[in-house]
């Protein structure tokens, strides 16, 4: 059985854990939306060594795979100060997105662009886990073909792999083989992110559900958490992650 959890506030993640009976916790160490640092607050540090098992997810505005230099220098600065911060807590990992690149520019930009970030980084204890992501034509790990580019380019390095249901749903990968597909190409499945999709197979379209009460069967759901053999986080609604993470012990 893998050990599984939720996304949480960062505020006090050891109590929300309790609360959930959850084995694992996902939180961001600031807005996701801004580019401030991270910040380890009292609460948050009473996770380390707690034995539920830590996972950080980067702030969702980190694109190092851009062109444009005003978001792609402050997103790697940005990385890093959040991979020291995962640290500090005994993270499992990092979680971060794909990313993407302009309209008009050659996806293999934001290849080399990632390439880029791991020939200049600092060594990290902390495993850089990069997710599927749902939307856009011009991302770097929405379609598996992408994504087989992108391990490509960062072919030497040691990145994990986080897959997202929902996202390979709305991103237009079926469920039914996609781990084999990613495993093939990765040869790695660090995390699960476990989510039903509001919208509809290959929507582009992020919106989380909770388990059984999205788009996607249920069984498929299950198949790849089974598949995986790895640590699972689900990231559905607050109200129903009690329930999710108990439908999972049960049915896994």
């Amino acid at each position: 059985m893998p050990r599984i959890g939720a996304h949480v506030d960062q505020d006090d993640p050891l109590a929300h854990a309790r609360a959930r009976d959850a084995e694992v916790v996902q939180f961001f160490l600031g807005n996701p939306q801004d580019w401030k640092g991270p910040v380890i607050g009292e609460k948050t540090r009473e996770i380390k060594d707690s034995g539920v098992d830590v996972y950080v997810h980067a702030p969702y505005v980190i694109n190092v795979a851009t062109a444009n230099n005003r978001i792609r220098i402050p997103s790697r600065k940005l990385l890093s100060s959040n991979l020291a911060a995962a640290a500090e807590l005994g993270a499992k990992g990092l979680i971060v997105h794909g990313g993407h690149v302009g309209a008009g520019d050659d996806p293999q930009k934001g290849f080399d662009n990632w390439r880029k970030v791991f020939e200049r980084m600092e060594e990290h204890e902390v495993p850089v886990l990069i997710e599927n992501t749902a939307g856009g034509g011009n991302a770097m790990a929405r379609k598996l073909e992408r994504i087989a580019r992108l391990w490509e380019a960062l072919d030497g390095f040691d990145v994990g792999f986080c897959l997202d249901t929902c996202h390979a749903h709305a991103g237009g990968e079926g469920l039914d083989d996609v781990v084999e597909r990613i495993m093939a190409i990765t040869g790695r499945i660090d995390l699960i992110h476990c989510n039903d999709s509001r919208d509809a197979f290959d929507s582009g379209a992020d919106r989380h559900a909770s388990l059984g009460a999205g788009q996607i069967d249920t069984e498929l759901i299950l198949g790849v958490c089974r598949s995986a053999n790895a640590p699972i986080v689900v990231e559905t609604p607050s109200e129903s992650q009690v329930q999710d993470i108990a439908f999972l012990r049960k049915h896994l």
